[in-house]
Parts: C-alpha cells; structure tokens; sequence
C-alpha cells in the first residue's frame, strides 16, 4: 500500500464526521473538520512525495 493512503482516506473520514456535526456544535464541527483537512493535505504531500520513488 502507498505511503500516504491511509493517512488521507482517514482525513476523508474525519472531515465527513465534522461535516455531519455542523448542525449541532458548529465550533467543535469546524475543529474536527480542519484535523481531518490537515490529514488530507499531509497524506497527499506523501503520496506525491512518494511517487517519484515508486518510477526509480
């Protein structure tokens, strides 16, 4: 498995669950959304990072 991958499909996840709170506490919703957000933005930097290593 990629390097990376899991760390973003969990930030997916994550992001969807703060998502799904903004109804009800929309602080804690934006908290949760922003830790999956850098999840995702850090899983991608490893996969592209990681890419170039895969082609050698």
């Amino acid at each position: 498995m990629r390097e990376g991958l899991i760390p973003a499909i969990l930030g997916t996840a994550v992001t969807a669950t703060g998502a799904a709170l903004l109804g009800r506490n929309r602080n804690l919703a934006m908290g949760i959304m922003g830790f999956g957000a850098a999840h995702i933005v850090l899983g991608a930097i490893d996969l592209v990072e990681h890419r170039r290593q895969d082609w050698i």
